[in-house]
C-alpha cells in the first residue's frame, strides 16, 4: 500500500498493520528546533541550519530528506504569516542561546535586555510593543499580556473580532500552491486556514497584533467564561459565522486537496479533570463547533481535527457529537485517559492522533529501551482496527535527548516494517 493509502484507511478505521507518522504537520504535533537539528546530525544528514517556521514554541521546520529519514508519511501546510503576524520568508541567520545556528523568518525582529532575555515584536515592528518573551536559556517564547483598559460591564465584541478577517486573495494563492505541492506527494495532507479555533488560550493575547483590544488577558479570560456568557456566546456566533464564510471560500480555492483541516486547539483538560463542566461545553462550544464541523462534512471530504491537551476522557463523546473526526495529543498520562479504555469505548467513532509516548516523564528522562517499551505497546493498543496516527504527545520539547527521540522513531519504523 502506498503512504496515502494506508493515511486514508486510518482515517476510515481499517487496520491495514502500518501506521501513519506525524512529526510537523501541525503546531502541536511539531519538535523544538533544538530537537531537528539533533535529528539532522544523528541520521547523518547535510548539515544546515534549521528553520525556526513557528517562533511562539520555536518549532523546527522538518524537510525533505529528514521525514524520510524519520519515516513520516503525513505533512502540513500552514497559514503564510507565523503566530506573530510576519510571513515565513526573507530567512536570516539567528544565533540562539545556546550557540546554534538557525534561520528566521526576515520580520523575526527581537531585542534583548541586559539579563539576556529575548522580546519578540508583532509583525516584526519594533516600535510597537513586545508581544512575546524569551527568557534566556529558555525553549520558547510566552505571550506578554497587553490587555487594555475596556468597560468590563459592556464589553465590546468587536474588539475580540480584529483578528477575524475574511479571506484575501495573497493567502488563497499562498494555500492552494503549497497544498497542490504536497499533493503530489505519497502523503496525507494537513492544513490549518485559521479563524476557526474558539477561545483557544494560547490565541487569546493576540501576540500578532500591535495594539490588540478586548478581552486579553489569559485569566480574565477564563473570568469571562464564567461571568459573561452573553459575551462569548455573541463572540463565538460571530466568530462562527466568519469562519464557515472563509471555509466557503478555501473550499472554492482549494477543494478537496488537504486530508484533514485543524479546527480547533481549545484545551479543555488539566492533569487531573476539566477546565469546565459538560453543561459549559455544551452550552458555549458546542453549537458552534458542530455548525462548523456540519458545514464540512456536508461539503467536503475533509476529516475535522480537535486537539485538546488533559484529562478529556468525559468529553470525547461531546466531541465526536459536534462532529470532530480527529483528536489530539491523546494525553495518556492524564486521569481516566488510560489508553486501551479510551480505545476501546471510543476507538471506532473518533480517530486518536498522538499518544505515542509520555512526553512529559518518559521521553526527556527515560531510557532507549523503556521507550521502545512504551511505544510498541501503545502502537498495538492505538493502531488495532485502524483510526490511527502515530505522534508524541504535543510537540517534543527542546530537552529532550537525542537518543531518546530516535528510540522512539525507530520502533515505530520497525513496527510499520512488520519487525
Amino acid at each position: 500500500m502506498s503512504k496515502r493509502d494506508v493515511f486514508l484507511s486510518a482515517m476510515n478505521h481499517k487496520d491495514t498493520g502500518k501506521v501513519p507518522v506525524d512529526f510537523g504537520s501541525t503546531s502541536v504535533t511539531g519538535m523544538h528546533v533544538y530537537c531537528v537539528d539533533g535529528l539532522r546530525k544523528y541520521y547523518g544528514l547535510e548539515k544546515r541550519p534549521v528553520k525556526i517556521y513557528e517562533p511562539y514554541q520555536m518549532l523546527g521546520f522538518i524537510e525533505d530528506d529528514l521525514a524520510e529519514a524519520m519515516g513520516i508519511t503525513v505533512k502540513g501546510e500552514f497559514p503564510r504569516t507565523t503566530m506573530f503576524g510576519f510571513e515565513n520568508k526573507g530567512w536570516k541567520d539567528y544565533k540562539l542561546d545556546n550557540g546554534l545556528e538557525v534561520l528566521v523568518p526576515g520580520n523575526f525582529n527581537v531585542t534583548r535586555d541586559k539579563a539576556g532575555n529575548t522580546c519578540l515584536y508583532p509583525e516584526g515592528d519594533l516600535s510597537a510593543p513586545a508581544s512575546g518573551h524569551l527568557p534566556k536559556g529558555g525553549y520558547y517564547f510566552d505571550a506578554i499580556i497587553r490587555q487594555l483598559e475596556f468597560d468590563e460591564d459592556n464589553p465590546n465584541v468587536e474588539d475580540n473580532l480584529m483578528e477575524f478577517e475574511p479571506a484575501n486573495d495573497i493567502d488563497l494563492k499562498y494555500q492552494k500552491e503549497e497544498l497542490e505541492r504536497l499533493r503530489r506527494e505519497d502523503i496525507g495532507v494537513v492544513t490549518n486556514f485559521g479563524g476557526t479555533g474558539l477561545g483557544d488560550i494560547a490565541l487569546v493575547p493576540a501576540v500578532q497584533l500591535k495594539y490588540p483590544r478586548g478581552i486579553r488577558g489569559i485569566e480574565e479570560w477564563y473570568v469571562t467564561l464564567a461571568s459573561r456568557k452573553d459575551f462569548v456566546r455573541e463572540l463565538f456566533d460571530r466568530q462562527t459565522d466568519i469562519a464557515i464564510e472563509n471555509l466557503k471560500t478555501y473550499f472554492n480555492a482549494v477543494g478537496n486537496l488537504p486530508d484533514v483541516v485543524f479546527i480547533c486547539g481549545t484545551d479543555f483538560g488539566t492533569q487531573n479533570g476539566t477546565f469546565c463542566s459538560k453543561e459549559t461545553f455544551l452550552d458555549l462550544y458546542m453549537p458552534y463547533y458542530k455548525k462548523m464541523n456540519d458545514w464540512i462534512h456536508a461539503n467536503t471530504t475533509w476529516k475535522s481535527f480537535k486537539h485538546s491537551c488533559g484529562a478529556v476522557a468525559d468529553f470525547i463523546p461531546m466531541f465526536i457529537d459536534a462532529g470532530f473526526d480527529i483528536l489530539n495529543p491523546v494525553q495518556c498520562s492524564c486521569a481516566g485517559m488510560e489508553p486501551e479504555k479510551i480505545k476501546r469505548e471510543y476507538g471506532n467513532d473518533i480517530v486518536f492522533w498522538g499518544g505515542g509516548v509520555d512526553t512529559q516523564n518518559l521521553l526527556p528522562n527515560g531510557s532507549p529501551n523503556e521507550i521502545r517499551d512504551q511505544v510498541l505497546l501503545r502502537l498495538e493498543i492505538f493502531s488495532k482496527n485502524g483510526g490511527y496516527v502515530f505522534n508524541a504527545i504535543h510537540n517534543v520539547q527542546g530537552n529532550v535527548p537525542i537518543e531518546n527521540i530516535a528510540a522512539m522513531i525507530e520502533t515505530v519504523k520497525e513496527f510499520n516494517q512488520g519487525v
